[in-house]
C-alpha cells in the first residue's frame, strides 16, 4: 500500500470539488475528483487505499446513497460528508449509517485537513490490520517467516506441518524471544481450522477475576466475548500459561473436559517459564499439563541455529535499511564470527534490536557490530561469546554463504555480476550455491 493515502472528492459542483482537491493537495494528500457518485463508485473497492469526501446533495445518486453503497463495499472505509446549511438532521443520519464525520458549509479548510488526517490514519490502520490477518491466515507466508536452513529449523517446520494437522492440544516451549507466538499462528494456519477464529489471550496480563471473565465469561458491558466462546471451533492460544493460579487451572481443566473428544476448540498453550530448575510440568497440575501437552513443540534458541543467525541478520538489516532510507551495513568476516559466537539470551528479539541499531550506526557512519555485542561488565568490556566452541570450518562456511547470498541479492540474481565481484569461476559459484541451497530464481 502506498504511504500517501488517496482522497476521492465527490461533488457535482466543479468549482467546489476542485477547491477541496487543491486544498488537500497542498496539505500533502493525493486527490482524485469525481463529478458524480456513480463515477466514484467505479474506483471504490474493498481495499481502496484512502478515504472519500462527498457532498450530500447531488443529482442522481446523492451522498447518503453513496455512503450506504460504500459501507456495503467496505464498512471500514472512512467517508467525510459535506452538508449544506439546514442539513444537520441529515448529517446525524449519516453518522448513524457510518460516516466518519461531517462538515457544514461553509467549512474551515483547516478543519477539513484535520479530519482528512484522522480519517486517512484510521484507514491505514484498518488496511494494515487486514493485510496482517491475511498474512497470518496464509500458511505459505507464515512458513516463509520461519527463516532458516539449519537442522533445528527444518525440524521445527516439519513439526508444525505434522502437529498442525493433528487434533490434540499443543504445548509450545522455548526461551524468550524465539518466536513461539509466530509458531502458534503457523500451527493454526496449516490446520483444518485455518478458516476459523484464532484468539490469543495472555494469562499473565490480568488478575484472576478479570482473567476468569476474559476466558470463561460472563463479560462486563464493554468487554469482548469470552475467549473460549469467541474461539469456538477454532484455536485459542494461551500465552504465559505457567502464570495460571491453582483456581484458574482447575477452571480451565473443567472447560477442557467438558469439550469432549475431539475438542471443539483447540488450545495452544505457550510456556515462557525461564526460572532455573522449574518447568511448565512442575508448575501446572499434572492432569492439566498432560491435557495441554498432548502434543509438544520446542522452539530452538538462536544460538543453536548456526548460519541462520547471519541469514536473519542480513534480512533484518535490509528491512531496516529500507525503512530508514539508507544502506545496510557490510558485515566483515570478523563481525560474522562475532554474530555467530554471541550467546543471544534474547534470541530473535535481541537480534532484531541489534540489526536495527547496526543500520542506524551505519547511517551515521559510526560504531561497529562488535560494539553492539559488548557485555556490560565493570572490569572489562569485550564481545560476549558463547562457551560452546565451534569449528573454524563452520564459521568459514557461514560467512561464505552470507557473502554469496548478499551479493546475489544486490545484483538481483545476475550470475555474471556475482562472478565478477567475488572473482569466482562459474562452476565454482554453481557448486557453492548448490552446497548452500541458494537458488538464482529467489533473487530475480
Amino acid at each position: 500500500m502506498s504511504k500517501t493515502m488517496k482522497i476521492a472528492v465527490v461533488d457535482d459542483e466543479k468549482d467546489m470539488r476542485q477547491s477541496i482537491s487543491q486544498w488537500l493537495a497542498l496539505s500533502g494528500f493525493d486527490t482524485e475528483t469525481y463529478g458524480s457518485a456513480e463515477e466514484a463508485l467505479k474506483t471504490i473497492s474493498p481495499d481502496f487505499p484512502g478515504i472519500v469526501v462527498s457532498d450530500v446533495r447531488m443529482p442522481g445518486m446523492d451522498g447518503m446513497q453513496l455512503l450506504r453503497k460504500i459501507k456495503s463495499i467496505d464498512s471500514t472505509l472512512p467517508v467525510i460528508m459535506i452538508t449544506g446549511h439546514g442539513d444537520v438532521p441529515m448529517a446525524v443520519e449519516a453518522m448513524r449509517v457510518g460516516a466518519f464525520d461531517f462538515l457544514e458549509k461553509p467549512f474551515n479548510p483547516d478543519r477539513m485537513t484535520e479530519l482528512a488526517k484522522k480519517a486517512t490514519q484510521a484507514r491505514r490502520l484498518a488496511l494494515d490490520s487486514r493485510a496482517l490477518r491475511r498474512e497470518l491466515s496464509d500458511k505459505d507466508a507464515l512458513m516463509r517467516k520461519l527463516i532458516g536452513a539449519s537442522p533445528a529449523m527444518e525440524r521445527l517446520r516439519e513439526d508444525i506441518l505434522d502437529l498442525g494437522q493433528a487434533e490434540g492440544h499443543i504445548l509450545i516451549e522455548g526461551e524468550t524471544g524465539t518466536g513461539k507466538t509466530l509458531v502458534a499462528h503457523a500451527l493454526h494456519a496449516v490446520s483444518a481450522r485455518a478458516s476459523r477464529k484464532f484468539v490469543l489471550l495472555s494469562c499473565s496480563a490480568f488478575d484472576d477475576e478479570t482473567l476468569g471473565r476474559r476466558l470463561f465469561g460472563p463479560p462486563l458491558q464493554d468487554e469482548p466475548l469470552p475467549a473460549m466462546e469467541e474461539a469456538r471451533g477454532g484455536t485459542l492460544v494461551l500465552e504465559d500459561v505457567e502464570a495460571l493460579s491453582a483456581t484458574m487451572q482447575a477452571r480451565l481443566l473443567t472447560a477442557i473436559n467438558e469439550q469432549g473428544t475431539p475438542a471443539e476448540t483447540r488450545i495452544i498453550a505457550i510456556c515462557n517459564l525461564q526460572e532455573e530448575g522449574k518447568s511448565c510440568e512442575s508448575v501446572l497440575r499434572p492432569d492439566l499439563f498432560y491435557r495441554l501437552a498432548a502434543l509438544r513443540i520446542t522452539v530452538p534458541p538462536l544460538r543453536q541455529r548456526g548460519e541462520d543467525i547471519l541469514t536473519l541478520f542480513t534480512r533484518l538489516s535490509e528491512q531496516f535499511a529500507e525503512e530508514y532510507g539508507c544502506d545496510s551495513p557490510e558485515v566483515s568476516a570478523q563481525e560474522a564470527a562475532q554474530l555467530l559466537q554471541a550467546p543471544w539470551p534474547g534470541n530473535v528479539r535481541q537480534l532484531i534490536n541489534v540489526a536495527e541499531r547496526a543500520v542506524l550506526q551505519n547511517r551515521r557512519g559510526t560504531g561497529t557490530i562488535a560494539s553492539l555485542l559488548m557485555t556490560d561488565t565493570e572490569d572489562t568490556a569485550r564481545p560476549a561469546m558463547t562457551t560452546e566452541g565451534k569449528p573454524l570450518k563452520e564459521f568459514v562456511e557461514a560467512f561464505e554463504r552470507m557473502l554469496i547470498d548478499n551479493t546475489m541479492r544486490r545484483h538481483k540474481g545476475s550470475i555474471v555480476a556475482v562472478m565478477e565481484e567475488l572473482c569466482l569461476p562459474r562452476r565454482t559459484l554453481n557448486e557453492k550455491m548448490a552446497k548452500y541451497n541458494l537458488t538464482r530464481s529467489d533473487y530475480l
